[in-house]
């Protein structure tokens, strides 16, 4: 792993967008009378050349409880669960199908990646209060040398703001675990978060807890002829019960097979942000809804925000959910 991961936390002065010469939209951005450049790939360097891309103009995510409270400028956060490291598999925070394959320089109004990128760093600028938390590799500073496209001195920005796990061939040294880039844009002032998250098509979605390296064997999953194939989009955590009236009472999580299959959930397991694992047994008809009681102390679950993933019985990831403490309700279950 060669990723210096951090967050750079500051606001938006300028933007550039992306050109054939150089495929990457540009940012000015500024940390207490430091600047940075935040350069974000919109074009691979392999075939498919168009990045995976998706929005949440509303998001809402346990992982942005302690963003506020950091110092304006660069933050090195550790790669580990429990902190505020983004892992676009690990963490559950947006459901990968609804990314979709975005050129940079289609002809037209708001239909590309530089359009899209544009909209919310303009409306980043034109607000007073609107903080910009860029997650990626940090280069720099070139004491030497102004910046490339902006000219400020020295040199030094932030990169690699996309997923940075699954790779294959020379990008392999980059993978690595809670680790992925992305952008987090916040407006106080409408209580708002928007989230912006990037990955190349080649990129596999089933890694490596360790490595961030791509699971082969994951690939086999998808195969007609493999007697245990696997289910996601087959079962899904449709929801949960977190904080039980009672003290006594336990937690529980309900899943539901949406197959025209049983599905075998023997060995499986749920997943909480701190990677601390429940083990499932029973086997789900078709159409079934399921409610599993965690007869666990203390509490498996935090009331005040958490994640919760359902692994199969190899580790690899059927579906994932995450909620905050406002959907937390004494004796009431969150829907997913």
């Amino acid at each position: 792993m060669t990723i210096r991961y951090g967050v750079l936390k500051c606001k938006v002065r300028g933007r550039r967008p992306a050109t054939r010469e150089n495929a990457h939209y540009q940012v000015h951005a500024e940390a207490e009378g430091v600047h940075y450049r935040i350069a974000i790939n919109v074009k691979s360097q392999m075939r498919p050349f168009a990045l995976l891309y998706y929005t949440d103009e509303h998001f809402e995510h346990e992982v942005t409880s302690d963003l506020p409270e950091l110092a304006y400028g660069y933050t090195r956060l550790p790669n580990r669960p429990g902190g505020m490291a983004l892992d676009y598999i690990r963490g559950n925070l947006f459901d990968r199908r609804r990314m979709v394959p975005l050129a940079f320089d289609v002809p037209g109004t708001d239909n590309d990646l530089n359009d899209k990128l544009d909209i919310y760093m303009r409306k980043a600028m034109e607000f007073e209060d609107a903080v910009l938390y860029a997650y990626g590799d940090i280069w720099g500073p070139e004491l030497k040398q102004r910046d490339a496209v902006f000219g400020f001195m020295p040199g030094q920005g932030m990169h690699d703001i996309h997923m940075n796990q699954g790779n294959g061939g020379s990008y392999r040294r980059d993978n690595g675990v809670y680790q992925d880039g992305g952008l987090l844009l916040h407006f106080p002032s409408e209580e708002r978060w928007i989230a912006i998250f990037l990955a190349f098509q080649a990129q596999s979605w089933h890694t490596d807890d360790k490595t961030g390296d791509p699971l082969h064997e994951a690939a086999a999953y998808w195969h007609p002829a493999h007697p245990r194939p696997l289910a996601e989009h087959e079962i899904f955590i449709a929801g949960a019960l977190v904080l039980p009236a009672s003290p006594t009472a336990c937690e529980t999580v309900t899943l539901l097979n949406a197959s025209d299959r049983p599905i075998d959930i023997g060995g499986w397991s749920l997943a909480n942000k701190l990677k601390q694992k429940y083990k499932l047994e029973g086997v789900l008809a078709p159409g079934q809804f399921y409610t599993i009681e965690l007869s666990v102390h203390p509490k498996f679950f935090r009331p005040w925000g958490d994640i919760i993933t359902l692994l199969d019985e190899r580790g690899l990831k059927v579906h994932g959910v995450s909620y905050i403490r406002a959907k937390v309700r004494s004796g009431w279950t969150i829907r997913f």
